[in-house]
């Protein structure tokens, strides 16, 4: 989608399938409202709305650059860059995070989680659906066969107060997952890159007006959305949901959903404080849809900026075939993070939001504790690892200021509180008041659970 805002107040057309399918997936997300209240009712969420912010590190971050680190260990696997002490004691985290160590009260670290998929896929479909491929996939070609905590939360919970998404993707959704038998209307709403110069605010394609008012030609709009409904059955899964044509009409013309998405309604000085990148954008975004009440936001943390000096977090020898140590190009990156999450943090906690938002840092896996040279000219960098891997959490109503868990002197395995990503999603799943032991039919009618082993990390709740 196109990411605009339209002058005229005028409609401009018929939708488009993708649009409709936008359009979907920012309504009800084919529930009724009394379905979305029973299963609010089931999981104990009877009337607060939370929401998760997770920054999804694609390409799998170094546990021992960032929140695990290991100085002591020998030559070939001791972290590249120094600890330093938090304002938590024993809390010691990378050097490049600042910024972080100042508000260590404020988040958590998990450093034991670890699964077996090893693939970028596989990994990511593991970490955010909950459920490993059945068969491994090395070429990370997969695709999920079920759906991740965004579209459970979609299908789940709805849309927020004056109909918001329920889930978002900045700037993209994870190329991994699908929606699979929630239905493609569950799936993330992908807004674009926050930072670039072009960025309005989503509105697929129907016009407002300047001043925010609804449209004044009502019949028009239905009407095609009933015309493209006829002829776009999306397997079904729109059929029988009456208030879809009302829910569309109300999020589309919106004043209140279209004004989360404005970011040029913050203060300059607080956008400079979040760092003019896409990284930086992206959090200040996603935490105006969270306080709006999106239930996800996912942003695809892949590399704040663009430029031969950026590469993501896969940061084996010769990643994105830039030669050279991946330390130099970890030094680069991190401050970004740094800068761009203590932000977020900082400023979730001064619009007193932290028991309404949690905040998740995670990649699919982490990297080998033995570095080596490849190409191109003997690079030099750290494999994939899914055997054990670090993430962050913080608000949520969660307790914060701790370390859930170890791994042994060269951060190879845990060796205290192993914890797996399904109980990292059912923790997630708890602060969002979805029961995680429900079940949706898949394609076979056949009832699956959300997650079928999990408990919430108890030291967390």
């Amino acid at each position: 989608m196109n990411v605009h805002r339209e002058s005229s107040a005028a409609c401009p057309g018929p939708l488009g399938r993708r649009e409709f399918m936008q359009v979907g997936a920012l309504a009800l997300g084919g529930l009724t409202l009394p379905q979305v209240l029973a299963a609010r009712a089931a999981s104990g969420n009877h009337s607060k709305r939370t929401s998760v912010i997770m920054l999804y590190q694609h390409g799998g971050a170094s546990q021992l650059e960032t929140y695990d680190l290991k100085p002591d260990a020998p030559t070939a696997t001791r972290s590249q860059f120094n600890p330093i002490a938090t304002n938590v004691p024993g809390l010691d985290i990378c050097e490049h995070f600042p910024l972080q160590a100042r508000i260590a009260d404020k988040f958590s670290i998990v450093r034991s989680l670890h699964h077996e998929m090893s693939s970028h896929t596989d990994g990511g479909i593991t970490v955010l659906t909950g459920k490993a491929p059945l068969v491994a996939d090395p070429t990370s070609q997969s695709k999920s066969a079920h759906p991740d905590f965004g579209s459970v939360a979609s299908k789940s919970l709805g849309p927020g107060p004056n109909v918001m998404p329920p889930y978002v993707a900045i700037p993209q959704k994870p190329y991994m997952t699908r929606p699979t038998y929630l239905g493609l209307h569950h799936g993330a709403f992908e807004v674009g890159d926050p930072s670039g110069k072009g960025f309005r605010v989503p509105h697929a394609g129907i016009a407002a007006g300047k001043d925010g008012k609804r449209l004044g030609d009502r019949k028009t709009l239905i009407d095609q959305l009933d015309r493209i409904r006829r002829t776009e059955d999306l397997r079904g899964n729109l059929a029988g949901v009456d208030q879809f044509r009302e829910l569309a009409f109300e999020m589309l013309t919106s004043p209140e959903s279209a004004r989360a998405f404005n970011l040029a309604e913050e203060p300059d000085a607080l956008r400079d404080r979040y760092g003019r990148h896409l990284w930086g954008q992206a959090c200040l975004l996603a935490r105006r849809l969270a306080q709006a009440g999106t239930s996800v936001i996912n942003i695809y943390f892949n590399t704040p900026k663009t430029g031969q000096e950026f590469t993501n977090w896969d940061d084996h020898p010769g990643n994105a075939m830039r030669e050279g140590h991946f330390a130099k190009y970890m030094k680069i990156r991190l401050p970004y993070m740094d800068q761009a999450l203590a932000t977020l943090i900082e400023d979730i906690h001064a619009r007193d939001l932290q028991r309404q938002i949690l905040v998740v840092v995670v990649g699919e896996f982490g990297r080998t504790p033995v570095m080596r040279y490849g190409v191109p000219n003997r690079s030099y960098g750290r494999d994939h690892w899914p055997q054990a891997y670090s993430a962050l959490v913080a608000g949520g109503e969660l307790n914060m200021g701790q370390v859930v868990g170890a791994t042994n002197s060269k951060s190879e395995y845990p060796t205290e509180r192993p914890c797996t990503p399904q109980d990292l999603l059912a923790t997630i799943y708890h602060h969002l008041g979805i029961d995680h032991s429900q079940t949706f039919d898949n394609f076979r009618g056949r009832p699956v659970h959300i997650l079928s082993e999990a408990k919430p990390i108890a030291e967390l709740i």
